[in-house]
């Protein structure tokens, strides 16, 4: 297992083999060399879309990915365009990649988003609800009630919402109330009958997170079943609040709020509580988006606003449901298996299960693994059985999001509990995943796990585990590596890979990696791995202008990389040279791509996929021809500067001849293969469907890698028998 010829170290940045510059390249021949980042993030956004507006998907499971788009959005409000805002307002804000202010991107940022959202709307009313009526599963609005079902739903707001609710009055005497990030609420216009001249008044009432937001009402004899939104029912009942006054209307609307944490590490003399008080401070964050029924009247729109501190461009008025993130839930409402993907269940190998402990497994061989396709179960035996192995004496691991109930963290527990030295890298400011950290990191705390938080100014990004186990032979170290996070439940939803390994070359660096994260390193050494902020930035580079020295010579010259973000400048100017140089370059680019490609002159060389399926492509491979000598890397870090320079990253190279085998002749290229759910970057921005050859057969890679890992599994039992 000895590791590939390293590659000789070169600048960082390439010249084109004109000579020229990547500008002077582009501004010769009148074109833009970057996609701009929030534009380019909402087009992948509209590429989710498209799975709720396809016939080919179930359902059921196009209502998710509509919830998708929402929550997507969500996000995106919450972080991209808060910041954008706050760069407009101090007027220091750097132009973009491509050479936007941000009062410019904000502009066209908004333009997009309200056609996505017109989009949006438009597959909910025209397409999903017919479609889902005609399997007996209704929406109504309370003007569709019948006069039964009126009754019913009156009875459940005198029973189940309006002991739970609180009517807050705005007025001389009520100051507007605080409104909560992304919480429901209903504004409601009132006027008292009986006053001698009319007075209008005007409440909000706060909806409690704790009342679910999609009812089921009672099915009739056909059979079907029918929602109703719970805005729909505030809004038939909020007299019920106010009596002796009539509403005039009533309204849903939700407001998101800036939601990024804002603290400098260095200054911070508590991380932990610090970060507990930006957390309180959340929901009291800028408004940068109202969302408001389309039907609200002029007063109750302006009086929000002026409140909220939002020019009107900021709202988005909406004709239908106003959060459709809730229509997440309907899958789980509805028992209906002919609207949902076929269950698939992860393969478990047989090599694996039968092995007398996961440990053994690994002394055999290096294991990779593919979730979801295959088991995330062997990842829970590898801490599990590490907490209760008495040879073990060692535990150490990161932690950057995990499941409300991990295992991980119970074998932590239980491994200290145990005895066992352990060491947990919990990251604290894995965004929206906060307070869930800060949890966990008080709980290992209370069982006697030594818990840090990584180095100062960088999250901790690595998905890392190192067990030091005492054998007949010495110490051993023992590695898992992937390109995900320690969360079983993620782990049936996101694609990643799983490394297993005990070749010194490799753990011996991880334990390096561990000990600069926990103790004082200025400036560690890495041969194997590829580690961010040490040498991950400068080693790509020299990868790629290795790829384009060599093309320029003659010798094979090649670049495919995976990852889910592509938008570090020099990292994508330097792909621009190894393109003109005449390298062959596959990029596979969940989301956000900055680089264009098929610019002539310039990216020519360069093709760029995006996969949208049932699954979310999270995990990151990196291949390199090197003249011959290929260098393969896995891990957890995307092309990005963030990345690069701002958190601890890992990338582990792939030594063993069958893992490689797979990666390079089975995995890639079944990505670069598909046709269904792939879609190829144009040097617009656009995406389009990939070209079918004649005879070409439509292929899903993902599909594929379903049937290959339960073909694999079949093939071990027979072996195993």
């Amino acid at each position: 297992m000895s590791p590939p010829q390293r590659v000789k170290q070169r600048s960082t940045k390439i010249t084109a083999k004109t000579g020229k510059s990547i500008a002077q390249t582009v501004a010769g021949g009148g074109k833009i060399a970057y996609a701009n980042r929030e534009l380019s993030w909402l087009a992948f956004n509209h590429r989710v879309l498209e799975q709720a507006v396809s016939p080919a998907n179930p359902l059921l499971e196009r209502t998710k990915f509509l919830a998708i788009v929402s929550s997507n959005l969500d996000e995106f409000f919450e972080i991209r365009i808060a910041g954008l805002l706050q760069q407009k307002d101090s007027a220091g804000g750097e132009p973009s990649i491509d050479g936007l202010s941000p009062r410019e991107q904000l502009k066209r940022a908004y333009a997009e988003i309200r056609n996505l959202v017109k989009d949006q709307y438009r597959c909910w009313h025209e397409q999903l609800v017919p479609a889902l009526t005609k399997e007996k599963i209704t929406f109504k609005t309370a003007t569709q009630l019948t006069v039964a079902e009126r009754t019913w739903v009156q009875d459940y707001f005198a029973k189940q919402v309006h002991p739970v609710l609180t009517p807050l009055a705005i007025d001389q005497s009520h100051p507007f109330p605080e409104i909560g990030n992304k919480t429901l609420n209903v504004i409601v216009a009132l006027e008292n009958p009986d006053a001698p001249e009319p007075e209008s008044h005007t409440a909000i009432l706060p909806v409690p997170r704790i009342l679910p937001r999609l009812v089921q009402m009672p099915s009739d004899q056909s059979g079907t079943q029918t929602f109703i939104f719970l805005s729909e029912i505030i809004k038939l009942c909020a007299g019920d609040l106010f009596p002796g006054y009539r509403v005039n209307s009533a309204h849903a609307f939700r407001v998101t709020r800036n939601s990024d944490l804002y603290i400098d590490d260095e200054e911070a003399e508590n991380l932990l509580k610090k970060i507990e008080e930006e957390l309180r401070n959340l929901r009291r964050g800028a408004a940068v988006r109202l969302e408001i029924e389309a039907e609200v009247p002029d007063p109750v729109f302006t009086l929000l606003c002026e409140h909220l501190q939002l020019s009107p461009e900021y709202v988005f008025k909406l004709d239908g449901p106003l959060n459709l993130v809730r229509m997440m839930s309907l899958a789980d409402l509805v028992d209906r298996p002919d609207l949902k993907y076929p269950v698939f269940v992860p393969v478990e190998l047989p090599g694996l299960r039968v092995a007398t402990s996961i440990f053994s497994a690994i002394q055999e061989r290096d294991i990779l693994l593919q979730h979801p396709y295959e088991s995330f179960q062997p990842v829970v035996d590898f801490v599990q059985q590490a907490a209760r192995d008495p040879g073990v004496l060692a535990i150490k691991q990161t932690l950057y999001r995990t499941s409300g109930d991990s295992p991980i963290i119970g074998a932590l527990i239980e491994a200290s509990r145990n005895e066992k030295q352990v060491t947990a890298l919990v990251e604290l400011k894995a965004r929206f995943d906060e307070a869930n950290n800060i949890k966990w990191a008080r709980e290992l705390e209370e069982a006697g796990v030594h818990v840090v938080f990584g180095l100062v100014g960088h999250k901790t990004h690595c998905k890392c585990s190192m067990v030091v186990r005492q054998e007949a032979d010495g110490l051993r170290r023992y590695a898992h590596l992937g390109t995900g996070n320690y969360n079983p439940k993620t782990a049936r939803l996101y694609t990643d890979l799983s490394f297993f390994t005990c070749n010194p070359a490799i753990t011996d660096e991880v334990a390096l990696l561990f000990n600069s994260l926990t103790g004082f390193a200025r400036s560690p050494e890495f041969k194997h791995l590829l580690v961010a902020p040490f040498n991950l930035h400068s080693r790509i580079q020299e990868f790629i202008a290795t790829e384009a020295a060599n093309a320029a010579t003659g010798k094979p010259a090649r670049i495919i990389a995976k990852m889910n973000k592509l938008v570090d400048k020099v990292t994508i100017d330097n792909l621009y040279a190894a393109s003109q140089a005449g390298v062959q370059i596959d990029l596979v680019v969940r989301a956000t791509c900055c680089l264009l490609p098929g610019i002539k002159g310039l990216s020519e060389n360069i093709r760029v996929r995006n996969l949208v399926g049932r699954y979310l492509e999270h995990s990151r491979v990196y291949y390199f021809e090197n003249g011959g000598a290929p260098l393969l890397y896995c891990g957890s870090s995307d092309w990005m500067t963030r990345n690069f320079f701002r958190r601890v990253e890992a990338l582990f190279p792939v030594y063993q001849p069958d893992l490689r085998d797979r990666l390079l002749n089975d995995i890639l290229p079944a990505e670069l293969r598909d046709n269904e759910d792939a879609r190829e970057l144009q040097p617009d921005g656009s995406y389009r469907v990939p070209t079918r050859k004649d005879g070409d057969k439509p292929f899903s890679a993902q599909k594929y890698f379903m049937e290959s890992a339960q073909k694999r599994a079949t093939e071990q039992i027979e072996v195993v028998a």
